[in-house]
């Protein structure tokens, strides 16, 4: 019998579902969040649930190849792309992903990547303790092929290993989304929230 999720790993999650909610960044029954567990299993968001109004059956288990537990249970669809950032990221203990006005429009006008400088809330992100700072978000192509997806992201991160740059801990999906992770639920969340008010920022800034 696989061990049940403790509750304050449902409980973060359903928090957090709330928290998106109420930003307007998880409409109709978009976005999925996960936290790790121990031996290599993941707490995910079940396919097809609003994520402001989750409860604890809304939670299920996969391995770390996106497997359920339980076969009569389907996860998020992009339950791959939490997998990869759990495999590539040992320290990243939660994972978050939604859908902003900012983050879907802005992902749509952008090339390769999303330049964010001269923020104070870049703070946010690792290794950076100055406004006087820049980071360069991934923007992948949408793909249904989420397999296909997670391997061009692995060689965007790949490729930035190669040249020195620190992975910044989130990407956008064009048109899509965001995902973002940090080494706790509440990390993850301050993390999406400063994204999200950079992003929106930037919308801003480009209508005048």
């Amino acid at each position: 019998m696989p061990a049940p999720i403790p509750v304050s790993i449902s409980t973060a999650i359903m928090a957090a579902g709330r928290r998106l909610d109420q930003r307007g960044w998880v409409p109709a029954t978009a976005g999925n969040f996960s936290m790790k567990l121990e031996a290599g299993r993941i707490a995910v968001t079940r396919s097809g649930v609003h994520k402001g109004f989750l409860q604890p059956e809304h939670v299920m288990v996969v391995d770390g190849e996106g497997r359920a537990e339980d076969p009569a249970l389907r996860p998020s669809a992009e339950t791959l792309l939490h997998c990869g950032i759990y495999r590539r990221f040992p320290g990243a203990q939660a994972s978050l992903h939604g859908h902003s006005v900012a983050n879907t429009v802005l992902s749509r006008r952008a090339g390769a990547c999303v330049v964010l400088e001269g923020y104070e809330l870049l703070k946010a992100f690792p290794g950076l303790e100055t406004h006087e700072a820049r980071i360069e978000l991934p923007v992948l192509d949408n793909d249904q092929d989420i397999a296909r997806m997670q391997r061009e992201l692995d060689r965007r991160w790949d490729a930035l290993e190669r040249d020195g740059v620190a992975v910044p801990p989130g990407y956008l999906i064009r048109g899509h989304g965001v995902y973002v992770w940090a080494g706790s639920m509440d990390g993850a969340l301050a993390r999406l929230e400063a994204l999200e008010f950079m992003l929106e920022c930037e919308l801003m800034q480009g209508r005048g």
